[in-house]
């Protein structure tokens, strides 16, 4: 099973973490692990390379970790928080179609 938690600051997301295998196929199979590494890795992507963000990112075997910097001027505060829900709602649509057996989501104060 895949563990997901978004990290929420009232309602700005600060920051997520993934970590594990879905099981749902073998190593190199698992589509639902693949769309969770491309969902997670896109925003990273996104806030990195895209916005030019200092996200503090760990990145494991199974495991992913993400955190916006304290202080992000209001431009970018903005935009990191759409890159982020966007991928929220997907890994939420992944949850929707593959279910609670391969993926736990939970949302989190720091």
């Amino acid at each position: 099973m895949t563990r997901i938690r978004i990290i929420k600051a009232g309602e700005d997301i600060v920051g997520f973490a993934a970590a594990g295998h879905t099981g749902y196929a073998p190593h190199g199979e698992d589509i639902v692990c693949a769309a969770v590494s491309a969902l997670t890795q896109t925003a990273v992507i996104g806030l990195r390379e895209v916005l030019g963000v200092a996200a503090d990112v760990e990145i494991k075997d199974g495991f992913l970790q993400c955190f916006l910097p304290q202080e992000l001027p209001e431009p970018l505060r903005r935009q990191s928080q759409l890159i982020l829900q966007v991928m929220c709602a997907g890994l939420r649509a992944v949850f929707q179609e593959y279910g609670a057996k391969y993926l736990e989501i939970e949302e989190v104060e720091p």
